[in-house]
């Protein structure tokens, strides 16, 4: 759903006026409201409580949320705002907005969007614009298995495509099944694809795998 505004906004007027009653993101000046099912919230809160378990396990200095504003640039400089399903962030970074409600500007160290139906955002747009902000690390977290065949492969099957900035440059690695996931944030992270997939149904697994 887009929210009729009478101009393009500029990041600033998109976080003055930006709703607070639901997920939404500054994209070519216009505020556009991201639906997300059940399923696909579950997918996310298991995530973020798996990587807070690590974060509390390693006594990191790090907070992991789903409700954290980046600012993001399109290939034409163009502002956007976006807003990750899981957003890791250093704890300094974080202490610096707690009084504000202004959004992040500076990298995430780790962002994670669940796909859904505009799934060309999260692999086109949004690799492009991760990479150019300089977030080391990305996941695409595809438990439905909606993206084309050109990242998923033929058969279709629900895919975890991991990230990692390298020289500036974003490298992919595709997990699927019973793979481990492996993240170079997380790396004794012991998490399938499979049990990420499963999280999707049941709300009774957000235990950090």
């Amino acid at each position: 759903m887009t929210i009729s505004t009478t101009k393009p906004l500029t990041f600033e007027e998109f976080l003055q006026v930006c709703p607070e009653d639901g997920n939404y993101e500054l994209i070519d000046g216009e505020i556009i409201k991201m639906e997300a099912t059940g399923a696909h919230k579950n997918v996310a809160r298991f995530l973020l409580f798996a990587f807070n378990d690590e974060i509390k396990r390693l006594k990191l200095d790090w907070v992991v949320d789903k409700d954290i504003v980046i600012r993001t640039f399109s290939n034409e400089g163009t502002e956007r705002g976006r807003r990750p399903d899981v957003s890791l962030v250093e704890g300094r970074i974080w202490d610096r907005y707690l009084n504000t409600y202004a959004a992040i500007t500076e990298p995430l160290i780790l962002a994670v969007e669940v796909a859904s139906s505009n799934w060309d955002d999260d692999y086109i747009d949004k690799v492009d614009e991760y990479q150019r902000l300089g977030i080391p690390e990305y996941w695409i977290v595809d438990y439905l298995a909606v993206a084309s065949r050109n990242y998923l492969g033929n058969p279709k099957v629900p895919t975890v495509s991991v990230y990692h900035l390298i020289e500036g440059v974003y490298q992919v690695k595709r997990y699927t099944g019973n793979d481990l996931i492996i993240s170079p944030t997380f790396p004794e992270l012991q998490l399938t694809v499979a049990t990420v997939v499963a999280a999707s149904r049941s709300r009774n697994m957000f235990d950090g795998g």
